[in-house]
């Protein structure tokens, strides 16, 4: 099902030329999009002239560009060359010298097998050809030795990047010229021995491909993945196969439907969501890449369906200007809970959309998740995290992206002067954004390690942020609307709830003020500094010394003022009374969850009593001067 969809999509991208450059947006069967730094230009007589820099130096560091050359061996193992366009170790026959010891002075070594590979390959397939640039590409091939690399117009920026050539004078690469597309024609045509077969895709009798494709991507070998790529379908192992049947002869898929599904997989891959969202169809959290595309009549309504899902689950930024102003309101209605054709009527909610979670494992790719389902369940699954996260005062401007959330679980690190650094996304649990991402957009229960993460960072640095807590409140809510718990979590603070864990947290923020108003807020180390992870866990340990320490600040609090420590007094005796027989001598992370929500809720509200405060402090100083 995964491949047929991907086969499928293949086939409507093919159909669909680039609204912007007419180009097919998709290579056709027998290509593959890679990227290229560098174009050789031959002479007509085979010498090298002039190596042109292919680079896209339109972002901070030139990356290479993308061009539909003829698609790549597969190299597992062994030496194989790939038709007009390698790396330097085959074209050239030089690669990057690996030993640190002689790098510096030596950059780079002969890779003389390789070449001799990419050499005989060449002189045998163009041994009749009559065309001037393949002609020229064999006379150079039987001249060039790779000592010459040395000499220019080589330099050694270009060690182990990919290579084209070009004909002096000509605008197109070798490889693109009629001859050569007709050459390549016939040697990525099926060999008569090989097996034809039912496809498992298509249904029907066609050669079937013996290796897949291989899947590319940056965020692969970041992961555990191979450098070389990853397959979804292999078998390198006898017990993987079944009858004596051997490689992808075990999953019968034809030549064809191979590569449309790797074709679409590396193109949709390729497009990462950016900053803008005017392009995406992946998004990679953590040790996970989810990909999604879109089945619509009209490829307009598709892309438009496709950009609502990405700025979904990543919300621009407040300062990324137009693009939020077009997408605020709607993320707001989102995360208010409303209903999609309320905020969104152009897009039909029936319209047929695709999810495919993907996890390197060395050479292989796992499936983490995969939703065959309509636009619409998907935006309902979305309203409902939006909705489960809400709580009061909201502690965000934007609702917030996957990526600020994980970032949440993140234990904060600090610089030589003190000062905190930045917390950085490789540090997220890379099991945890997978299984957050796959709660998200399927709407099962948050991953319970998730609560475990965040609690464990409250109490190592103290940092009881709106959004962690917002986090703790999602998940216990949603175990609550799932039916796995029997008490549900107030958006704001309620003081009619007796649950004991929500009791203490805000017996612990109450406790907080009353020191806070006897003493300052200039404090070296606070009661929460000092006791919170204890009261959090082992209340019965720590709370009967903590009130016993409010009396005293209360005391002190009477002669300074005495209004305000009545008021606080209350509270203190209003939440106690809530509290039965002791305080419990453990809590669960659970309880330890609403314990966090209690104390935000209680410390919140003691924070907007005092913007009251000073707001009629304000207005009285105004009518006096007046």
């Amino acid at each position: 099902m995964i491949l047929s969809s991907l086969a499928q999509y293949y086939q409507r991208l093919a159909d669909m030329p680039d609204a912007i450059t007419g180009l097919a947006r998709v290579p056709s069967y027998g290509f593959s999009d890679e990227k290229i730094s560098y174009v050789l230009v031959l002479s007509r007589d085979g010498q090298l002239l002039d190596v042109q820099n292919h680079m896209d130096t339109s972002g901070k560091k030139p990356q290479p560009k993308l061009v539909s050359v003829p698609r790549p061996e597969k190299r597992t193992f062994g030496i194989k060359s790939n038709f007009l366009w390698d790396k330097t170790a085959y074209v050239l026959g030089v690669e990057g010298n690996k030993d640190k010891a002689t790098a510096q002075q030596n950059p780079w070594i002969v890779a003389e097998k390789n070449f001799d590979a990419f050499k005989q390959l060449h002189l045998a397939a163009l041994g009749d050809v009559d065309d001037a640039g393949l002609k020229a590409l064999k006379v150079f091939l039987q001249n060039w030795h790779p000592e010459h690399f040395n000499q220019p117009p080589c330099s050694t920026e270009m060690i182990d990047t990919n290579l084209v050539f070009k004909l002096d004078g000509e605008t197109q690469f070798l490889h693109q010229g009629t001859a050569a597309k007709n050459l390549w024609a016939r040697m990525v045509a099926p060999e008569e021995i090989a097996v034809n077969g039912q496809c498992l895709l298509t249904g029907e009798s066609l050669p079937i491909a013996r290796l897949h494709p291989s899947i590319k991507g940056g965020y692969l070998t970041d992961y555990g993945g191979q450098s070389g790529g990853c397959s979804i379908v292999s078998f390198n192992k006898e017990s993987f196969t079944s009858f004596g049947k051997e490689k992808g002869g075990n999953a019968p898929v034809s030549e064809w439907a191979t590569f449309a599904y790797t074709t679409a997989l590396n193109y949709l891959l390729r497009r990462k969501i950016d900053k803008d969202h005017s392009q995406g169809n992946c998004l990679s959290v953590g040790d996970s890449s989810t990909v999604f595309w879109a089945v619509a009549s009209d490829g307009d309504i598709a892309h438009e369906e496709e950009l609502v899902f990405a700025n979904l689950l990543i919300p621009p930024s407040v300062d990324d200007g137009q693009e939020t102003t077009q997408i605020a309101p709607l993320l707001i209605k989102i995360a208010q809970g409303r209903p999609l054709n309320e905020f969104a009527p152009n897009i039909n909610p029936e319209t047929r959309f695709f999810v495919l979670g993907l996890t390197p494992n060395v050479a292989r790719l796992s499936i983490r998740y995969w939703l065959d389902t309509t636009f619409g369940y998907l935006a309902n699954n979305i309203c409902e995290h939006y909705h489960d996260l809400l709580i009061n005062p909201l502690p965000w401007r934007e609702p917030p992206s996957i990526w600020r959330l994980l970032i949440q679980t993140v234990a904060h690190r600090k610089n030589a002067d003190g000062s905190i650094k930045k917390p950085e996304y490789k540090h997220v649990p890379p099991q945890l954004a997978g299984e957050l991402m796959r709660a998200i957009i399927t709407g099962q229960s948050y991953p319970r390690m998730l609560l475990a993460q965040l609690i464990q960072r409250i109490r190592s640095d103290g940092d009881i942020s709106g959004i962690r807590v917002a986090m703790i409140k999602a998940i216990i809510q949603r175990d609550f609307r799932k039916g796995l718990i029997q008490e549900e979590v107030p958006m704001s603070l309620d003081l009619n709830i007796t649950h004991i864990a929500y009791r203490l947290g805000r017996l612990f923020a109450a406790i907080e003020r009353i020191q806070e108003a006897a003493l300052g807020r200039d404090l070296n180390s606070t009661v929460t500094d000092k006791y919170y992870g204890t009261a959090s866990t082992v209340p019965f340990s720590v709370f009967p010394r903590l009130l016993s320490g409010s009396q005293n600040h209360l005391t002190k609090l009477r002669k300074d003022k005495p209004g305000y420590a009545v008021n606080l007094k209350k509270d203190l005796a209003e939440i106690i009374a809530g509290i039965e027989n002791s305080f419990p001598r453990h809590l669960s992370v659970e309880e330890q969850g609403r314990f966090a929500i209690g104390y935000y809720h209680q410390k919140q509200s003691y924070f907007e009593s005092s913007k009251k405060t000073d707001a009629v402090a304000d207005e009285s100083n105004e009518s006096t001067n007046n």
